[in-house]
């Protein structure tokens, strides 16, 4: 992440975030800082077969009001192969349309391969959905 943008981002910062009491301790990493690690994090320990929405992700980083954060983390995702964001899906259990690692059919691909299946291009949030 260049310099300007982790500026930028400075107001998710995480030690403002944990001042404010707004901060999830349950998947908090010592050395996690910015929003951006912080989502990373959580979505590091999405299970294989299953997948998050953007407001669940944004809650356990920290913030219920960080999903459009979410969004903007996994699109800049560092280790797309390490960081699994093809396990987020908006709150239908629609995959994103500008999933930035080979756009829509490659994140609907990415997750048939683990064993989830779309109906009418949605998820079974039933089903597949994360449950901690």
């Amino acid at each position: 992440m260049t310099e300007k943008a982790k500026q930028e981002l400075s107001f998710f910062d995480w030690e403002k975030q944990m001042e404010s009491g707004l901060v999830s301790e349950e998947f908090r990493e010592p050395d996690a800082k910015t929003s951006f690690e912080r989502v990373y994090q959580v979505v590091r320990q999405i299970p294989e077969g299953k997948v998050a929405t953007y407001g669940q992700v944004a809650r356990l980083a920290g913030n219920k009001k960080w999903s459009r954060v979410v969004g903007y983390a996994l699109h800049v995702n560092p280790e797309p192969g390490k960081i699994p964001c093809h396990r987020v899906v908006n709150r239908l259990g629609e995959p994103s349309k500008a999933f930035a690692f080979g756009g829509v059919n490659k994140q609907i691909e990415l997750l048939e391969a683990e064993g989830v299946t779309f109906t009418d291009g949605r998820v079974d949030m039933k089903q597949y959905q994360w449950d901690l």
